[in-house]
């Protein structure tokens, strides 16, 4: 799968006062932490996703998985690309770490998706029209701020 030939759909910031070392870890942890729960598997069992078990190599890496998502490339300390489909829509999102000056990490995460036909855009109105991925992004930002700034 190509990225870049998915529309955007949204970008969110996470300023972490931590190196990009420890953010690189923290989103790790926090990815494994949160597809972990078993909601996670059963959604992407029920949307049709091929990717249903967190699976794969740890520190993350391509070939690792989470329910509804799989690995693209994984560059440590600057990039993950998570890419994804089911029977709604194709998707990615891809976090980047750049460095902000001595100990601050600004953290990216970019959304990107397709939503085709008629059930595509209503599964888009559910999922983004409510703010409901917004919310769910910014979430894990938040903690991926608070477990890289614990440990720093």
């Amino acid at each position: 799968m190509e990225i870049s030939s998915l529309p955007r759909v949204d970008e969110h910031t996470e300023i972490v006062t931590a190196d990009a070392h420890a953010v690189w870890q923290a989103v790790g942890e926090v990815l494994d932490r949160s597809f972990s729960e078993r909601r996670f598997a059963g959604y992407a069992r029920l949307v049709g996703c091929p990717d249903r078990t967190a699976a794969g190599p740890r520190p993350l890496a391509k070939g690792s998985a989470y329910p509804g998502f799989h690995v693209l490339s994984a560059a440590p300390g600057r990039e993950l690309a998570l890419v994804g489909r089911h029977h709604f829509s194709t998707y990615a999102l891809v976090f980047r770490l750049d460095g902000t000056g001595p100990g601050r990490t600004r953290l990216r995460a970019e959304t990107r998706a397709r939503f085709p036909g008629p059930f595509g855009a209503l599964y888009r109105l559910l999922v983004i029209g409510t703010r409901g991925h917004a919310l769910f992004v910014r979430r894990l930002l938040a903690a991926v701020r608070r477990r890289a700034e614990e440990v720093r």
